[in-house]
């Protein structure tokens, strides 16, 4: 049976046994909390196999005669005459799955939040899929994203359970909730903070007439009342306690992630428990190696890497084999640094314990040949014989490239997998190293001649996947 739903608590059987499915991870960086001081966003789509992910540059431009767009329900959304190019991370068959960085720095993915509401208002059958692709093509920046976003669900309705968008720029980060229904609600994260989130709502409590740092649906607060889900009488009103669906508010795995993630960074400890802060103040300012860190984290160093029968029988950690591709976007942007060299999507394919993320300048063409692999789902055998065979390069086929190593790299002996993961951040490393002279080179083109950059960035792609590929294929996994 295929899966249609990311993060959803399932169970999944593997060569390695039955997992239980936990879902997806996001980070967003505050543009004070950061090394570069801008936003870097960060997620883990967290998904099961059998999987494949594709990954493409869509163009956009003007339209000048205006259709509709078509929701998979059957609703119909009004085209804007204006589409912007993006990056897409695509997920076929799947819902709930995609990721997105438009032309102007928005970046969008999402966490599964199942919500109490089993009864949401819906028109036209809901939005689900169309929504996140509607914010990258139509959104200037983040805030715009999170307006456009309430738009929609109050004019069709949310036709899931319920979800976190977390809607990035390179000065703002935002994370969107929705109840499946009509009701949402978003929080701005502090520029001098950093926001983690699993799969239960992380919205606490809120002012809606601070419309700096939050908005949402103006009945948030009497619908939750009129529900029975909150009572005024025992205290402020929390969001994520009214509507969060308390299975996954109280689950081991989404309160683990969130609280070892916050540990990783926070400048003072943050104490395991069911309600945990939305964002903390990091111990220093974060930088691609920190946050790549905790996307890598399996609970090391934490009571949770061990066997805590309290907590380990069912707490997967944000690094886990059911990732099926990571990223960590680098949303610089300012005079100097145009949005085309100045936003890096570094991108994993496969758990990022056994893939490098490479970096992905946003102005490139088109994606390096092979990062497309397929278009619908492959079957469960075809993906355990692609992913477990013995490991062999192959620049057509991406994805099942780097899911074969990340495979062979997690099921290795601890000397064997420290031995590639250290393949992995030699590579990184040497990435990161060279940003700066390559940034300058690419900003040289651009100012004698815009258009020649677009080609040049091209090529950077295709050089790091040639080296990436170099790399594997010496390392000889066994």
């Amino acid at each position: 049976m295929r899966l249609l739903y990311c993060c959803v608590a399932i169970a999944v059987l593997t060569t390695s046994g039955v997992y239980a499915l936990d879902g997806c991870f996001s980070i967003v960086v505050g543009k004070d909390a950061s090394v570069d001081g801008c936003v870097i966003m960060a997620h883990n789509e967290d998904d099961w196999p059998p999987q494949v992910v594709n990954h493409r540059k869509e163009q956009g431009g003007d339209n000048p005669r205006p259709g509709v767009v078509e929701l998979l329900a059957g609703g119909e959304e009004p085209e804007w005459s204006m589409n912007r190019p993006f990056i897409w991370s695509e997920m076929p068959d799947f819902k709930f799955s995609d990721s997105f960085l438009n032309a102007r720095g928005v970046c969008v993915a999402s966490d599964n939040c199942p919500s109490r509401e089993d009864a949401g208002e819906l028109t036209d059958g809901g939005i689900t899929k169309k929504l996140r692709q509607l914010i990258a093509r139509r959104a200037s920046w983040a805030r715009e994203g999170v307006h456009i976003a309430g738009e929609l669900v109050e004019k069709f309705g949310y036709g899931a359970p319920g979800r976190t968008y977390i809607i990035a720029d390179p000065t703002e980060g935002w994370l969107f909730a929705v109840v499946n229904g009509k009701h949402w609600v978003a929080q701005r994260v502090p520029d001098d903070e950093v926001a983690l989130i699993a799969n239960t709502y992380s919205i606490h409590e809120i002012d809606l007439s601070d419309t700096l740092n939050y908005l949402g649906s103006e009945d948030l607060v009497e619908y939750a009342i009129e529900k029975g889900w909150y009572d005024p009488d025992k205290g402020p009103f929390d969001f994520a306690v009214a509507y969060a669906h308390p299975h996954f508010a109280a689950d081991s795995s989404n309160i683990g992630r969130q609280w070892a993630g916050l540990n990783f960074i926070a400048a003072s400890p943050v104490a395991y428990a069911e309600k945990l802060p939305f964002s903390v103040k990091p111990a220093k300012k974060l930088d691609l190696d920190d946050v790549m860190a905790v996307m890598r984290n399996h609970y090391e160093g934490t009571v949770l890497e061990k066997d805590d029968p309290k907590h380990r029988a069912h707490c997967s950690s944000i690094c886990n084999p059911g990732t099926m591709t990571s990223f960590v976007a680098q949303l610089r942007h300012n005079d100097d640094l145009p949005f085309e060299i100045g936003c890096v999507y570094w991108v994993t394919l496969g758990p990022p314990c056994g893939s490098p993320y490479l970096p992905i300048y946003y102005g490139i063409e088109a994606f390096p040949d092979g990062w497309i692999n397929a278009e619908n789902c492959p079957s469960k055998e075809y993906y355990l014989e692609r992913v477990n065979r013995p490991f062999s390069g192959d620049a057509a086929s991406a994805f099942w490239t780097f899911s074969n190593f990340s495979s062979l790299t997690s099921s290795a002996e601890k000397p064997e997998r420290e031995r590639l993961q250290k393949v992995i951040s030699d590579l990184e490393n040497r990435w990161i190293t060279r940003q700066d002279s390559v940034d300058q080179a690419m900003l040289d083109v651009y100012r004698e001649h815009k258009n020649s950059v677009y080609d040049k960035l091209n090529q950077y792609a295709e050089q790091v996947y040639q080296e990436a590929l170099d790399a594997l294929s010496r390392a000889e996994p066994n």
